[in-house]
């Protein structure tokens, strides 16, 4: 069994937040960046990586990714405040 990140993704701090889950976070991040899929991120230009967190089993990704989706924004801003307070994009930190 192969591990998923979950993320938030946004166009500014404290700005418009994105959560999504996936096995490859540099490739998704990048598609997320270049605009290159149709959707959310792109039409309100998400592409600042804010917070991700891995987990050993993609199944508990998804899980944890479909539960956030559900929160208030409060709580996705809080997690965010606590690990990444200036939201500075993480993207960098992905080689």
């Amino acid at each position: 069994m192969r591990g998923g990140w979950v993320y938030l993704m946004t166009n500014r701090k404290n700005g418009t937040l994105y959560c999504g889950v996936t096995s490859d976070i540099n490739q998704r991040v990048y598609e997320h960046r270049s605009g290159c899929v149709e959707g959310f991120t792109k039409r309100y230009s998400l592409h600042r990586l804010v917070w991700m967190d891995y987990y050993e089993d993609i199944t508990d990704a998804i899980q944890r990714e479909t539960s956030m989706k559900r929160w208030p924004r409060a709580w996705k801003v809080r997690l965010i405040h606590q690990a990444n307070p200036d939201w500075d994009d993480l993207y960098s930190l992905l080689a």
